[in-house]
C-alpha cells in the first residue's frame, strides 16, 4: 500500500492527492504528474489491471504467443527520426542516423504487436496517437512497472520466466540471482533464460540483432519473457513469437530495476529495493539512465 508520506508529497506537488484508482498494491509512485489526480485519465484502471493479469496468465496457460509493446516518448522520437534523448545518434540505440528506409522498417514492424501499452499521461498518449493512428492503447504502461515492482510477475511465473535485455545488465542480474536474499525478494530461484542484445547501437543493424536473438530464443524454455531492449524493440516485435511461442512483455526500464540500478522516481518504483554487488563490478560502466547511486541499496556478495 502506498505510504502516507508519498500521499502527502503528491498533495504538496500538485495540490491534489494521487487517486486511489491508480494504486497498485505492493508498489508506490511518488509523482507530480497531474494525470494521476484525475479519474478521467484512465477510469477503468483497476478493472483493466485485473484483465491484464488474467490475460497474461491465461495466454501462458494456453501456450499461445502474445507480444506487448510499451510506447514512451523516446519511442516517439525514434520512430519519427528526431535525434534527441535516447534516439540521438551515438547515445544509446543507434550510432548514426538511420536511413529513411530503415526507419520505415521499424515503423512498419512496430505496428505488428498484439497489444500496446502507454503511460496514462496526456502527452504520451497524444504521441502514441500520432505514431499509431487508428490504433488504441490496450493497457496503461504503469501495469508492467507496478507488477514488476510488487514482484507479482516474478513470483507468479517463477518456473517459466526469462529475460531479454542489454548484455551487461542481463549478466549482472544473473550474478545477483545466485544469492538467496535476492531470490527471496523476487519470489523465484532463477530466471529460466538470460537472452542478450548489444548494450549499445542494437538498432543499427536490425538483421544482425534478429539473427542473434533467434539463435538464443529458439533454444530457450521460458513461457514469459520480460523484455527491456530499447528502441530496437520496434523492429524485432513481429519476429519474437516466430522464434518461440511465448508471451513477450516489454517492461522497459524494469530490467534496470532487476539489475539494481533503477531510480525511485521511476513509475511505481518508490519502494523498490536495489540489490547491489559488494565487489566484482564497475557500476560506472553500465548505462544507468537517470539512476544516481545515493548509498541506498542492499549489498550482497
Amino acid at each position: 500500500m502506498r505510504s502516507l508520506s508519498t500521499w502527502f508529497r503528491q498533495i504538496l506537488a500538485t495540490g491534489k492527492p494521487f487517486l486511489q484508482l491508480y494504486t497498485i498494491e505492493g508498489a508506490s509512485y511518488s509523482t507530480a504528474d497531474f494525470s494521476y489526480t484525475l479519474k478521467r485519465s484512465w477510469p477503468s484502471f483497476q478493472d483493466d489491471l485485473t484483465s491484464f493479469k488474467e490475460t497474461i496468465s491465461e495466454t501462458i496457460s494456453a501456450g499461445r504467443p502474445m507480444t506487448f509493446l510499451k510506447f514512451g516518448d523516446g519511442d516517439y522520437y525514434f520512430l519519427k527520426g528526431v535525434p534527441t534523448g535516447s534516439a540521438r545518434p551515438g547515445h544509446r540505440a543507434i550510432s548514426q542516423e538511420l536511413s529513411e528506409e530503415s526507419l520505415e522498417t521499424y515503423r512498419r514492424n512496430s505496428r505488428l504487436a498484439d497489444r500496446y501499452m502507454c503511460e496514462i499521461g496526456v502527452a504520451n498518449r497524444r504521441m502514441f496517437r500520432e505514431v499509431f493512428p487508428g490504433q488504441g492503447v490496450d493497457y496503461p504502461a504503469e501495469f508492467v512497472y507496478g507488477l514488476l515492482a510488487n514482484r507479482w510477475l516474478t513470483s507468479q511465473f517463477r518456473n517459466s520466466i526469462g529475460l531479454i535485455g542489454g548484455e551487461q545488465k542481463i549478466h549482472l542480474i544473473e550474478k545477483l540471482m545466485k544469492f538467496p536474499e535476492y531470490q527471496e525478494y523476487l519470489g523465484l530461484e532463477t530466471f529460466q533464460d538470460y537472452i542478450v542484445i548489444p548494450d549499445k547501437f542494437a538498432a543499427d543493424d536490425l538483421n544482425t540483432t534478429l539473427t542473434a536473438l533467434q539463435q538464443q530464443i529458439q533454444t530457450s524454455s521460458s513461457s514469459l519473457f520480460l523484455m527491456g531492449v530499447g528502441h530496437v524493440k520496434s523492429g524485432i516485435i513481429p519476429y519474437l513469437s516466430k522464434f518461440r511461442s511465448a508471451v513477450y512483455l516489454d517492461v522497459g526500464s524494469g530490467i534496470d530495476a532487476l539489475a539494481g540500478v533503477i531510480s525511485p522516481s521511476r513509475p511505481y518504483m518508490a519502494d523498490w529495493t536495489n540489490f547491489r554487488l559488494r565487489a566484482g563490478l564497475d557500476y560506472n560502466s553500465l548505462d544507468l539512465l537517470d539512476y544516481e547511486f545515493d548509498g541506498r541499496a542492499k549489498f550482497i556478495g
